[in-house]
């Protein structure tokens, strides 16, 4: 009998080891560095592009872009500019409408802040109706970062992969 409750408390000495031992282990491996690099999502960022054609080499188009703070404030940012493409363009669109999910280093924002030169990569599909995704990194010291992919929604005939740029105004 005394054997059996002797087991019964190494046991439950051990069990109780055990557990300490792995919520110990859980605490470790749950805390993270922070990211970096991904940031803050601050807001989104909808730009109206103006149509025009690719030349095979490349295009050109006006951008009217509106930021939108995710903060709860009723905050928005107009910026204009242009989105410029080096690679395969052909075709033409009469218009376009991309939209960012808007990344920073921190939680604030102030007025101007998006302006400067995104650089990264396109490509499109247009037949009538179309789509179109965009990586573009940069702004402010390349502090600021436009979500990994952004999305496009146009109307015309065009196919495009390409280097692409974009350059913000605040207007």
């Amino acid at each position: 009998m005394k054997k059996t409750i002797a087991m019964i408390v190494a046991a439950a000495s051990l069990a109780q080891a055990c557990v300490t031992a792995a919520t110990a282990a859980d605490v470790m491996r749950t805390y993270q560095e922070p990211d970096v690099r991904g940031g803050v999502k601050i807001g989104f960022l909808t730009c109206d592009i103006g149509g025009g054609f690719g030349y095979v080499l490349g295009s050109a188009k006006e951008a009217d872009c509106v930021f939108t703070s995710s903060a709860g404030q009723e905050i928005s940012d107009h910026y204009t500019g242009d989105i410029r493409k080096l690679g395969i363009d052909l075709g033409f669109t009469t218009r376009s409408r991309l939209a960012w999910a808007v990344f920073a280093p921190t939680a604030g924002y102030h007025r101007g802040s998006l302006g400067g030169l995104y650089v990264g990569a396109a490509a499109e599909a247009t037949l009538g109706a179309g789509v179109g995704a965009n990586v573009l990194v940069g702004g402010t010291a390349g502090s600021i970062h436009l979500q990994p992919l952004s999305v496009t929604g146009q109307l015309g005939l065009n196919i495009a992969a390409a280097g692409a740029s974009m350059t913000l105004t605040p207007a």
